[in-house]
């Protein structure tokens, strides 16, 4: 485990704006959930108009994985997934300060009998997920209708934002594991627990495979059959979505069957598979603004390397 601190320590003038902004976060939770949602936008809108090279990345991402959609469309796409973004911000207030209630009147959930059906069994469980805008709302969702689980988070290059961060899912999650303590990932499942795990972001070539994404070849890791192999535990993947209306939308899906298989990167392909199927659905609110297929091994494009004519 890794050495905390508390958040009251981080009292020097270079946290001063990250304070004002949580600040902030907390006084739009007194406004209706759909007026603080809007407030989100206009963030996301502002960030759009001003961040041209983080504005290229998400519409290179979006032309590699979206050709049947024209510049307009994508263009129009791009926008919207800035407002998703936005509107994340205030869903990190949402899942760390909102009341119990105040989740459920805005919460669908489905098929949350898979999840507690596995850990019923004395299993362990793999809660797969992915990178979505909704991710630290869907935490608290899920912990108000399942037994629980532990959360892995990646830390950040500040101390104060990965303690931030690691606080916030403490208010779903029964335990924080960094992601490259798999000892304690597996520790965990191997004494029943569930344990939340987004695997769609590969950072490095180590444990990876280059497999497609919506066409595409990219890095993806090939940790979660490890994990299933070494922590005797079911993979049970769950999905959120945001609604027009501003309501969130969890499905639970039932355990992945014959999950590990013989080849790890089939079982990725499975997952990513179930992954492009619900970006499909709301593809505004998937992480674009990361560099999705970077990392690439030689005598692959490097898909980032001309950027300026997409600002």
């Amino acid at each position: 485990m890794s050495t905390r601190r508390s958040l009251y320590t981080f009292i020097a003038p270079r946290y001063w704006p990250v304070w004002i902004g949580m600040g902030l976060l907390r006084l739009l939770l007194f406004l209706p959930h759909r007026a603080g949602l809007f407030v989100g936008k206009l963030i996301g809108r502002l960030t759009h108009r001003l961040s041209a090279s983080r504005r290229a990345v998400v519409r290179r991402n979006l032309e590699l994985c979206f050709p049947d959609l024209d510049t307009e469309q994508r263009n129009q796409l791009a926008r919207r997934h800035f407002e998703a973004l936005g509107m994340s911000l205030v869903e990190m207030g949402l899942g760390r300060w909102a009341s119990d209630k105040k989740i459920e009147r805005l919460t669908t959930l489905e098929g949350v009998e898979h999840l507690n059906q596995a850990l019923a069994a004395g299993e362990g469980v793999i809660l797969l997920s992915a990178h979505f805008t909704t991710l630290e709302a869907s935490g608290r969702i899920l912990a108000l209708r399942s037994p629980g689980f532990d959360a892995v988070f990646r830390k950040n290059r500040s101390e104060f934002i990965t303690e931030l961060q690691r606080t916030g899912r403490e208010r779903s999650a029964q335990l924080t594991i960094e992601k490259r303590d798999i000892k304690s990932m597996v520790r965990r499942l191997r004494e029943g627990h569930a344990v939340w795990y987004a695997p769609d972001q590969s950072y490095d070539r180590k444990g990876s495979a280059v497999i497609d994404f919506f066409g595409i070849p990219a890095m993806h890791t090939t940790a979660t059959s490890t994990l299933a192999r070494l922590g005797k535990a079911r993979v049970v993947p769950f999905l959120p979505r945001r609604s027009a209306d501003g309501r969130y939308h969890i499905r639970v899906y039932p355990a992945l069957e014959d999950f590990p298989g013989k080849d790890p990167i089939a079982d990725t392909e499975r997952y990513i598979s179930l992954l492009e199927e619900h970006i499909r659905t709301c593809p505004e609110q998937y992480f674009w603004i990361h560099r999705k297929f970077k990392n690439l091994p030689a005598g692959y494009p490097d898909y980032y390397s001309d950027l300026d004519a997409l600002k």
